[in-house]
């Protein structure tokens, strides 16, 4: 599960970590809301892609989005951004736990309804064994959230569903 958060937190808040702080608050990008499916490939398994799908609205991406940019508080000492049409491009270095993390990222949005992200990231010294890691992260709405799910509603690969808020919050699964 922990795994699958990881994933969907990377793929909702990469097109917001670039944004300057003042910015996340008014003006982060909007996706419609809806049913979401994202996919995160990498490196580390090019032909295994993680898959989840998520229920999202408006107050999810919110929190989402200001949870992401918290997390760069403190952390990031270069946090460069330009956005050019429905292209954006990121530059960012970070500390992590003792590891300076260069990630360097292009996204292409389309409309609120997909993008598609490639991050080439380097890690000096080694984090957890790994210098260098190039991830591809897409996501797409596929319509309407489903009969009985919650905004914030996540089902990971292997099929659990769990709600982002309540797992923010130390709360369990559904």
């Amino acid at each position: 599960m922990r795994h699958a958060l990881a994933v969907l937190l990377t793929a909702l808040v990469v097109p917001v970590l670039a944004l300057p702080s003042r910015a996340v608050a008014q003006d982060y990008p909007k996706l419609k809301p809806g049913l979401w499916e994202l996919a995160h490939t990498s490196d580390n398994a090019p032909q295994h892609p993680t898959t989840a799908t998520v229920c999202l609205d408006d107050s999810v991406q919110k929190e989402m989005f200001a949870l992401g940019n918290g997390a760069m508080q403190g952390m990031c000492s270069k946090h460069d951004f330009r956005m050019s049409g429905r292209r954006a491009t990121g530059d960012f270095v970070c500390d992590m736990g003792g590891s300076t993390m260069h990630s360097k990222s292009t996204m292409v949005m389309n409309g609120d309804s997909a993008y598609r992200t490639e991050i080439h990231t380097t890690y000096s010294p080694a984090l957890m064994g790994m210098s260098k890691i190039n991830t591809i992260l897409t996501a797409r709405r596929l319509g309407p959230c489903r009969p009985g799910q919650r905004p914030g509603d996540m089902t990971t690969p292997d099929g659990h569903t769990f709600n982002i808020r309540d797992a923010m919050n130390g709360n369990g699964r559904k």
